[in-house]
């Protein structure tokens, strides 16, 4: 069985409280786009499940989320071992969800290849155990998420009639890097509200508060959001903790100017 997990952008990011356990309370809004990692998983008659890559390196040792949410699933079910095989193209540690995406796909996936019968709560209960941003892709629409980034609500958007461009600087930034230099607080607006105004308005109001310690931290990806505004972009953002920054634009654009930035991906959206 073969699937194509897709990226996510963040429109608005707010930290709005630190949590007993240690994790941040914060709000923001999912939005699905068009640039995939492809993952395959086929049944093995012997053997133990096996994992292996190739495109993007994956850093680091240990379980890979997918295998991860082979193990969470076979907990529970009676289902036997499997080769999965992931083609990375999503930059990692890139705030565009890569490796969240695959893991939930890898649910879903074993859920349709070996009739589990699992509902989309099921699935999400099973992928909030791999990350807070794996329950987002179970169903794979907009929404408007709070708590760890794993409480939904749907949200009414569609950026289809606009463009959007994301540069990958080819900055690592790690969840904890990010998270260490946030200051919760209440938002002064809310990101619901935000988003029915005009695009070209969203710059005023629509914030991600990652940005002001992540800029001042690397500088270059500052640089980035302004040459997409001098590109012509109604909004750009830095999407989740970074460090890939996208722009919404209302006409095709030429992006020669960010090339020095770092990698240029042309998804559309997916709503």
């Amino acid at each position: 069985m073969l699937s194509f997990p897709n990226a996510k952008i963040n429109l608005g990011l707010h930290i709005v409280g630190k949590r007993p356990d240690g994790y941040h309370d914060l709000e923001t809004i999912f939005y699905p786009v068009n640039l995939y990692d492809a993952v395959e998983i086929v049944p093995l008659s012997s053997g133990s499940t096996t994992f292996s890559s190739e495109g993007i390196v994956i850093p680091g040792k240990g379980m890979n989320l997918c295998e991860r949410a082979y193990h969470l699933i076979q907990q529970d079910f009676d289902i036997p071992s499997v080769a999965i095989h992931l083609l990375k193209r999503i930059p990692i540690g890139a705030g565009m969800g890569g490796g969240s995406a695959d893991a939930a796909y890898v649910l879903k996936m074993l859920n349709d290849q070996f009739e589990l019968q699992l509902s989309v709560v099921q699935l999400e209960n099973y992928a909030k155990q791999l990350g807070a941003d794996c329950p987002f892709f179970i169903e794979n629409k907009p929404v408007y998420a709070i708590d760890i980034g794993t409480d939904f609500a749907p949200i009414e958007i569609d950026l289809s009639e606009y463009y959007i461009v994301i540069v990958n600087p080819n900055i690592h930034i790690s969840t904890i890097e990010a998270y260490s230099g946030v200051s919760p607080k209440t938002p002064e607006f809310d990101l619901r509200s935000i988003i029915q105004l005009p695009i070209q308005e969203w710059k005023y109001y629509l914030n991600n508060d990652f940005e002001l310690t992540i800029f001042e931290q690397f500088p270059k990806i500052k640089d980035l959001k302004d040459a997409m505004y001098s590109s012509g972009a109604l909004y750009a953002a830095m999407s989740g903790s970074g460090s890939s920054v996208f722009g919404i634009f209302e006409n095709p654009v030429v992006v020669d100017d960010l090339k020095i930035y770092g990698d240029i991906y042309y998804p559309i959206d997916l709503s």
